[in-house]
């Protein structure tokens, strides 16, 4: 069809703006976004073979873009292709970082012919958007490799010598049309991609007419969904010329539902609540001129919001299968076993009911043959559910009953049943009875029997009537009259028949009883007459409650029935845990830790104690902290790692060979607690005539004591009668003691006090002093490349010099740094090297005063691997090992080594020994036969090495003595006739398509393989093609068509056989359905 290709004229609003175009083609609402060229490649039209793969790509410029954009695939109206992706439809995404390009790819894998039509994608990103429109139409191939057929080019030479028909111009007839009118020109004319023809349309020149009465006409198209509301917009020139809106050319009337509003020249029409009947064409109408939209009411799809339930029921039940939707009016479909029911085809049998949301199919009267699947379907899914339907039960007029019978007695079950022609089979323990001499069956009228002659123990069990074709069975027991028997085991206990118990415990002991008919059981103690005992079907159980040493004794059984009798005789044992350990108490307290001691317990339970468990809590608390798991034998305990400055509770449990006993009574509470240390940095702040003001910094360590303040003292030089300054401890750091005599050199102290006493004194000293903290007083150990920050107060006043040297030497390397100020220093390494280690001393001086601290650090790391390892000798199932210790030990001691073994058949390693302290050991449990390797690793504090030392030579344990004679070979016959392992299986394809039937053969020596169709050879024809891959048999079959339906057979034969498989295959012709001419206007929305 040709296009006509005109430029635009200048000034042409309508020709210059393809962008509002392409928004407002119809069935697309108008789009909120602004429209901007973003596509830097579009995909174009295209023609695609069926059965081929065909790609579309769309790049995008995100360069000016705020974000990422949203790129979506649409196939016709709203159909979003992302929803599809799977096998059929592929999409990729890629982004090149250089040119900030978004490249996107949509593969369709093997077209089919619903591939055709019409496509758009969008991109969008933030507030700008854009699309493009591309058609794609499905063809077949020119030529087939396997098949040639002329006969397309044959139609081709008959299309020229047709007569030609005369064209006509759809451009020129879209021009004129109205909006309402374009799809009823596309269904006439043939036209597929309508949209497209629309978009370019609008690119047209087109003849401007100016419109007195708007100054803004309506948009081509709108699109609202269901149940929403949409606006419909114009400005007029004349704020009060009349204006009338038309639907389907039918004036609208102001309602509840149409709003007209007027803002200024704006004349809106608001529709709420849109549903079908508002699809369609609406115009706006003032004087003589008009303007048209149309308006598309997407229908969102009906769903199944209650699914059907499977149905159980008798013939001639009434059956009801309900289902509920999401919407009111809406229809639905039922299909019973794929069969389409509907008022026409259902007769009477079915019946359809509506109620609201829910619909309901009726069957009147089930029979056996309405058995099956039902489905019901919606155009938004769908449900299904089974139906089973069962003969009516049999009624049963006498049941059989159950029977005792002694040795050679006779037994006869018998059952009446409401229907004489019912047969029925005899079951014996799930197996079926078949008659003989022993066992006779017999059935008369409606009754029923089984005689059972000479009855023997063998015969006792349980015996079932089942009629056939009833889901009925009757069901009754033939008891053997047995001896009575006592099977009591007590070889779990030591002694035998002797029973041993722990006191207050329950004692149940379960026997065994046999015997036909159940004998009657007595317990006796001694000859004191009955005990108390509990009896189920087979089983006696003897219970005493809360035993006790009174109930230990001599216990008999006595089991008695008609058939006999039988006794035993056992003996229970009391035992006991022992009593609670007396006088728990605490001896003294430390800073976190308390001496306990406790006596023994007065009865240790007849058995020997093993040691004892201790407990503690906090006063107050109701939680109890276990302090051993492993039983401490001795009486005094040494309890650590409480909190200081907190009241405890201990109590001791006793345990012996039985269990351990009730806990001790509570400790007096106790609390670990000690004094704070002396106070820090003591100065002198002011000195007067008689007076002198002190300065000085807490204690390093409090404790949970707390401080309760600080006492001043202070002395003449060269006495040691020191004078309290204060009488009431003060609570501040700092002091003035007053009346000090003039002239005289003084000393002063300074002492801090809790409620567990004094602290040690701090004096008054002004030479310079480093108070290095504890953990810098041993070697101080850091791994290679982690940080060392070392944080070391001092004192002294004035200021003191700090140096710092390494190792005697004044410290200049630079990648140790310090710091200091005036009470302290640091010592840095960002990262710990091993010529790093050595030792540090730190040296304050105040004029002739100094002071000093060594610091010795040491930095390692993990050591190297040994050498050289290897195996000094093999003895037996032993192997000796030796080697050196390494080269490198990372700067610290060798703790140990771990050696491992492997099997050189499965090279898997096994650690043998752990923390090996010297560099040999000897490996035993060696496998006969095998061949040894052995690794060592080092360890120092770091861990293990890297690296292994592994050893230069392996041990091999020799068989001795052993000579393996191998039997003879003998060959195994493999050959056998073909047999099919995988059938045929009947198919049914669609005419046009390619199909393949498979089944699998196994056969030695390798079978010959023959392909019929109804009987005849396939011989070389080049429509089938054969293959045969391991045993796996194809026939290809290439685009089958109706004469290729029929009966398909393998056969395959060798010399010791043959085998045959068949199977039906069955092509189905492909259906057109027309499409029916309707109008625009009354088209359903879901149709498009």
């Amino acid at each position: 069809m040709p296009e006509p290709q005109k430029p635009a004229a200048k000034g042409d609003k309508t020709a210059a703006a393809p962008a509002d175009i392409t928004e407002h083609v119809p069935g697309e609402g108008p789009q909120q976004s602004e429209l901007t060229g973003l596509f830097v490649v579009k995909p174009e039209s295209a023609t695609a073979i069926k059965g081929k793969d065909i790609s579309f790509v769309a790049q995008v410029d995100s360069s000016k873009l705020t974000r990422k954009p949203n790129m979506k695939w649409l196939k016709g109206k709203w159909l979003d292709l992302g929803s599809k992706a799977g096998k059929h439809l592929q999409f990729k995404e890629s982004y090149d970082r250089n040119t900030k390009i978004y490249t996107y790819e949509m593969r369709i894998i093997k077209v089919v012919d619903g591939d055709a039509g019409g496509y758009r994608c969008e991109v969008t990103s933030k507030d700008k958007c854009d699309s493009c429109t591309f058609e794609v139409s499905v063809g077949d191939a020119g030529e087939d490799a396997g098949d040639l057929d002329f006969s397309a080019l044959l139609k081709k030479r008959e299309k020229k010598q047709e007569e030609p028909k005369e064209e006509v111009d759809v451009w020129e007839i879209l021009k004129a049309a109205k909006p309402c009118d374009y799809e009823k020109i596309a269904f006439q004319y043939g036209i597929t991609d309508l949209r497209g023809m629309l978009k370019r349309l609008k690119k047209m020149k087109v003849e401007p007419k100016k419109s007195d009465a708007f100054l803004r006409k309506l948009d081509p198209a709108y699109s609202v969904d269901k149940g929403k509301k949409i606006q419909l917009t114009v400005e007029v020139a004349d704020p009060d010329a009349p204006i009338k809106w038309l639907k389907n050319g039918q004036e609208i009337k102001p309602s509840a539902k149409y709003v007209f509003e007027s803002v200024g020249n704006k004349r809106i029409l608001t529709i709420n609540k849109c549903n079908l009947s508002d699809d369609a064409a609406y115009e706006c109408v003032i004087g003589e001129e008009k303007c048209f939209t149309e308006v598309f009411v997407k229908e969102p799809p009906i769903t199944i919001t209650k699914l059907l339930d499977d149905v159980h029921t008798v013939v001639g039940e009434k059956v009801e299968f309900e289902v509920e939707v999401s919407e009111e009016g809406a229809s639905v479909k039922w299909c019973a076993n794929g069969v389409e029911l509907n008022r026409e085809t259902a007769g009477s049998k079915y019946r359809f009911k509506k109620d609201g949301k829910r619909h309901i199919l009726i069957i009147n009267e089930a029979t056996k043959e309405d058995i099956g699947m039902y489905h019901v379907f919606t155009n938004g899914g769908e449900s299904k559910a089974e139906l089973e339907v069962e003969d009516k039960e049999l009624e049963v007029l006498q049941s059989i009953a159950d029977l005792t019978v002694k040795a050679a007695e006779q037994a006869v079950f018998k059952c009446e049943v409401s229907d004489e022609k019912v047969t029925g089979k005899w079951f014996k323990d799930g197996v079926e009875v078949q008659p003989s001499d022993h066992i006779k069956i017999t059935h008369v009228g409606r009754t029923h029997k089984l005689t059972i002659d000479d009855v023997k123990p063998s015969d006792a069990g349980d015996y079932t009537f089942v009629p056939d074709g009833y889901a009925l069975s009757l069901s009754a027991k033939l008891n053997f009259l047995d001896p009575p028997k006592i099977h009591l085991d007590t070889s779990s206990t030591g002694n035998k028949n002797t029973i041993t118990v722990v006191a207050g415990n329950k004692l149940r002991l379960d026997v065994e009883i046999t015997g036909e008919p159940a004998p009657t059981v007595c317990w006796m103690k001694g000859d004191k007459g009955r005990v108390r005992v509990e009896s189920r079907k087979a089983l006696s159980s003897f219970v005493i409650e809360g035993a006790e040493k009174e109930d230990e004794g001599h216990y008999s059984i006595t089991v008695t029935n008609p058939a006999g009798e039988d006794k035993a005789e056992l003996f229970v044992k009391i035992v006991d845990v022992p009593n609670p350990p007396e006088n728990v108490k605490c001896t003294s307290v430390g800073e976190d830790s308390a001496m306990i001691t406790w006596d023994p317990p007065a009865f240790d339970g007849g058995v020997p104690i093993k040691g004892y468990l201790m407990e503690r809590k906090k006063v107050g608390s109701s939680r109890w902290t276990k302090l051993n798991f492993d039983v401490f034998e001795s009486t005094t305990y040494e309890a650590k790692k409480m909190i200081e400055g907190v009241l405890y509770e201990m109590r001791v449990f006793a345990v012996n060979g039985i269990g351990i006993s009730q806990p001790s009574a509570n400790s007096k509470p106790f609390m670990p607690i000690a004094p704070t240390s002396e106070p820090t940095r003591l100065t002198v702040d002011d000195v007067t005539d008689t007076t002198c003001a002190l300065k000085w910094r807490p204690p390093e360590k409090i404790g949970a004591g707390g401080i309760d303040g600080y006492i001043i003292e202070y002395c003449k030089e060269g006495s040691d009668q020191w004078v309290q300054a204060n009488e009431d401890p003060v609570s501040k750091t700092q002091y003035r003691v007053k009346g000090l005599p003039v002239g005289e050199k003084m000393l002063f102290r300074v002492v801090a006090v809790n409620i567990a006493g004094r602290s040690p004194p701090t004096i008054l000293s002004q030479h310079p002093k480093i108070r290095l903290p504890r953990h810098l007083r041993t070697k101080f150990i850091k791994v290679v490349g982690e940080k060392v920050n070392l944080f070391i107060p001092f004192q002294g006043k004035p200021r003191p010099i700090v140096t710092w040297f390494k190792d005697g030497i004044l410290l200049e390397d630079k990648t140790v740094g310090t710091r200091t100020s005036d009470v302290d220093t640091i010592l840095f390494i960002r990262s710990a090297e091993r010529i790093h280690s050595g030792k540090y001393t730190l040296s304050v001086q105040i004029e002739n005063m100094s002071d000093s601290a060594d610091i010795d650090i040491q930095i390692v790391e993990k050591p190297g691997p040994p050498i050289p390892v290897r195996v000094t000798d093999v003895w037996g199932f032993n192997a000796a090992l030796e080697w050196k210790p390494p080269k490198d030990n990372g700067n610290c001691e060798i703790i140990g080594y771990t050696i491992q073994k492997s099997d050189m058949k499965t090279k898997e390693w096994f650690t043998v020994y752990e923390h090996n302290r010297r560099p040999s050991c000897t490996v035993s449990d060696l496998v006969m036969g095998n061949e040894y390797s052995f690794r060592v690793f080092s360890e120092n504090i770091c861990g293990l090495s890297d690296e292994p030392g592994i050893s230069k030579n392996t041990a091999v344990i020799t068989k001795t003595g052993l000579v393996h004679k191998l039997p003879p070979f003998k060959e195994m016959d493999i050959n056998c006739s073909p047999k099919f392992t995988a059938p045929l299986v009947d198919r049914s394809v669609v005419a046009g398509y390619t199909t393949a039937i498979s089944c699998a053969v196994r056969g030695h020596p390798k079978p010959q393989i023959i392909w019929m169709k109804n009987n005849m050879i396939i011989g070389e024809d080049p429509k089938f093609r054969m293959q045969n891959n391991q045993g796996v048999l194809t026939l290809n079959i290439r685009k089958a068509s109706l004469f290729d339906g029929g009966r398909y057979s393998c056969r395959a034969v060798n010399a010791h056989g043959q085998a045959e498989v068949e199977c039906k295959l069955e092509v189905r012709g492909m259906h057109v359905v027309p499409l029916p001419h309707c109008d625009r206007t009354q088209m359903d929305p879901s149709y498009l």
